[in-house]
Order: structure tokens, then C-alpha cells, then sequence
């Protein structure tokens, strides 16, 4: 079994600095600390946990809750929270409360009986603050107590609400799932903000009113429809196809998160993209923090970037009277 001792010299530098890095302990560049990782794993090196847990009072483990790995968003961002765990060097323990509040506080209570030094906890929507260890970051929306780090999902919906504008849409139909969630209410929020000034901005929760409603707005002259996830656009592009009306050609339609799907489809989706890796880099140094005890950076919120493709368009009226 390859030991420290064996990267310190591939390395050329001490075996405690090795050590030290491993542990997440001292004050390492940036740059050594990525060589050291990376020649333990090409060694296959293995650090005896219990020996380190010992010394340091640590297991050099944190926990992730997620509220559904089911759902196409939190695979991806269980991705980029282990790597920036891994450059850490943390491992990760991952949990999912499959939306249920009290299987969340198990899931918190679980990693921390398991000896995860914290927990990084995307919650369930609408789920009140967490009992639980106080090494705990939390990643949702701003008005969400204990809040961390979160995209600027307020800043994101603007944006969407500026591109559509630009386009000429005056008459939008803003969906969301459920005004249960805080990042949905924040993406609807930005978008009213844009929006209202001049033109008309409907309000439609899906799980109240379903598609029908949405089709009947356009219907009544909507000319965009705005959903805060792709997840929701696709299931209305459907809908509005199942009920003759083409997008874009007779409504443009948008989504948020920028998920796998959404530039394989045809007509690519308009969306808005999260910086998951900065987000997870954040989350991460922010646990870090609490768990060295030193002190942690400010709650943060990330910007999200447009990504304009082919579902939104010039609404059909404004290209004739253009003509």
C-alpha cells in the first residue's frame, strides 16, 4: 500500500506536509495542495480515517442532503459539490430526503451520528429552518433562514424578463410550480420586476391550474411564457403542441437551470444557467470555515447567465406589422 511518505518524495517535499494537506490542516499554495491530491489518487493512496479522526477530532468527511436525486438538477450538483469537496479535501456522504421534512432531519441527524465533521443541505421547498449540527450551510434562496450561498435567482428571472422584452413581448405568462418554494417565488418576483413597467405580467402556480391555464393565456394574447425550470417548460411545450400552437412561432417560451435536455431538444430551450461549480466552491469553503473555526464568507448569492436559443423569438404580430 502506497504511503505518505511515497507522495512526499514523488512530490519532493515532507511527508508532514502531505499529511498536512490530507487532513485539510496548515497553509498550503493552491497549486501544491492540487499535486499533492492528485498523486495520492494516482498512487491510490488511502488515508486511515480513524487513525486521522483520532488526532484531529475529525473524520475529514462532510454530509449533502438533497431533496430528490431523482430530479435531474441534484445529480448534477452533487457533482459539483464532491469535486470542490475533493479539492478540499473532504469526501462526501450524500443523502436524499425524497422531499419529505422529517426524512431531512433524519438525513442531517444520520450524517452527523456517522461522524461528518458538517452537512451541506439543499432543503426540501418550503422546509422551515433545520434542527441539527450547528456545521451546517444551507443552499436555497435568500429568504430562506440560514441561507448560505445560493444563485441569484431573483436576478435571474430580470434577466429572462429583460430578454423577452428586447424581443418585444409585452404580454408574459410567468409560471411556477408551487409558490411553496422560495427560489421559485424569487425567479417570479424578478421577473415581475422587469416586466410590469409597460407590460403585462399573469402569474400562473402549475400545480393549482395546471397547463390548461397556461393555454388559455395564450390563447387571450400572451405572447411568452416564462417558467422558473426546464423541467416545466418541456411538460408545456407539449401541452402547447398537443393543442396546435407552435413554439416559437405562436408563443415563446423559456426555462431555468440550464438542465442536460435542454440544448439537445428541437427547438433548444432559452434558459438561465447557474454557476453550480462556483456555487459548490463556495458552499464548500463556507463549511470549511465553520468546521476549522475560522471565520466564514459573507451569504453570498452567484449570478446566473441567459442562454438564448430557438424557443423565444419575435412575437408573430410584431413580425407582421414589422413586414
Amino acid at each position: 500500500m502506497p504511503r505518505l511518505k511515497d507522495i512526499a518524495r514523488a512530490l519532493d517535499v515532507s511527508p508532514s506536509t502531505v499529511s498536512n494537506v490530507l487532513a485539510g490542516k496548515g497553509r498550503t499554495s493552491a497549486d501544491l495542495a492540487r499535486r499533492v491530491r492528485e498523486e495520492a489518487h494516482r498512487l491510490g493512496y488511502a488515508p486511515g480515517g480513524a487513525g486521522r479522526a483520532l488526532k484531529t477530532g475529525r473524520s475529514g468527511v462532510i454530509g449533502l442532503v438533497v431533496p430528490d436525486l431523482a430530479h435531474p438538477l441534484f445529480p448534477r450538483m452533487t457533482q459539483a459539490i464532491e469535486r470542490a469537496a475533493t479539492d478540499a479535501g473532504y469526501g462526501v456522504l450524500v443523502a436524499d430526503s425524497h422531499g419529505d421534512v422529517t426524512a431531512q432531519r433524519e438525513a442531517i441527524m444520520r450524517l452527523a451520528g456517522r461522524g461528518a465533521d458538517g452537512v451541506i443541505l439543499i432543503p426540501r421547498r418550503g422546509a422551515p429552518a433545520p434542527d441539527g449540527p450547528d456545521r451546517i450551510v444551507i443552499l436555497d434562496a435568500p429568504t430562506t433562514p440560514g441561507n448560505a450561498i445560493c444563485a441569484d435567482h431573483r436576478g435571474g428571472g430580470a434577466g429572462i424578463a429583460r430578454h423577452l422584452r428586447a424581443q418585444g413581448h409585452r404580454d408574459v405568462v410567468l409560471v411556477g410550480e408551487t409558490a411553496a418554494s422560495p427560489v421559485q417565488s424569487e425567479r417570479i418576483a424578478g421577473m415581475r420586476q422587469e416586466l410590469e413597467p409597460g407590460g403585462a405580467a399573469r402569474v400562473l402556480w402549475h400545480d393549482d391550474e395546471g397547463d390548461a391555464a397556461v393555454i388559455e393565456a395564450v390563447r387571450d394574447g400572451a405572447t411568452a411564457v416564462a417558467c422558473t425550470s426546464d423541467l416545466l417548460a418541456l411538460t408545456l411545450m407539449g401541452s402547447l403542441g398537443e393543442a396546435g400552437l407552435a413554439v416559437p412561432r405562436d408563443v415563446s417560451v423559456t426555462g431555468f437551470d440550464d438542465l442536460f435536455f435542454a440544448g439537445a431538444m428541437r427547438p433548444g430551450l432559452t434558459t438561465m444557467a447557474a454557476d453550480q461549480a462556483e456555487i459548490a466552491r463556495l458552499a464548500v469553503a463556507t463549511l470549511a470555515a465553520l468546521i476549522e473555526g475560522t471565520e466564514p464568507p459573507a451569504p453570498r448569492t452567484v449570478p446566473m447567465t441567459l442562454i438564448p436559443r430557438a424557443t423565444t423569438a419575435l412575437p408573430i404580430r410584431q413580425e407582421t406589422t414589422t413586414c
